[in-house]
């Protein structure tokens, strides 16, 4: 995997970015790829915010992962700074060739070149694959998550 470049996520990405986080059963009936507008402003937004990292796995000049990373410093811990991993997706073409795990072994670094403590990502409930892939990797399935929508 020496031709993979993992970089910050440009506006000529939310495109494909978009792409994978539709392709899937969950995303399906969540995002928009027809109508890229809210997602731009989610870059501008993402990018104007030193605490946020998207980025994009690039091959060959084509998006085919991307994960977004956020820092949050806290007083829990002893003042503990904490990362959360968000919207990890890879290509359909590229699923099971080692990319996920590159991008998971990327964010763990960038988190310890930042001083984080702790790397925290959720997972839908419904995403045993996914699960499984997070535990190989060592995280380990320790809280329970809730959200609420408004």
């Amino acid at each position: 995997m020496s031709d993979l470049e993992i970089r910050a996520a440009v506006t000529a990405d939310v495109p494909e970015i978009v792409a994978m986080l539709a392709d899937d059963p969950l995303g399906a009936h969540r995002e928009s790829p027809e109508d890229l507008s809210p997602y731009l402003h989610a870059l501008e937004r993402l990018r104007a915010d030193p605490h946020q990292h998207l980025v994009v796995a690039v091959r060959s000049d084509r998006v085919v992962g991307t994960l977004q990373l956020t820092v949050i410093p806290g007083l829990s811990r002893k003042g503990a700074t904490r990362s959360v991993i968000e919207g990890v997706r890879v290509h359909a073409e590229e699923r099971g060739s080692g990319l996920g795990t590159r991008l998971i072994e990327w964010a763990i670094a960038e988190s310890r070149r930042l001083d984080c403590q702790l790397v925290q990502l959720t997972s839908d409930a419904s995403r045993s694959d996914a699960h499984r892939f997070y535990e190989r990797l060592g995280f380990t399935a320790s809280h329970v998550g809730f959200k609420l929508p408004l």
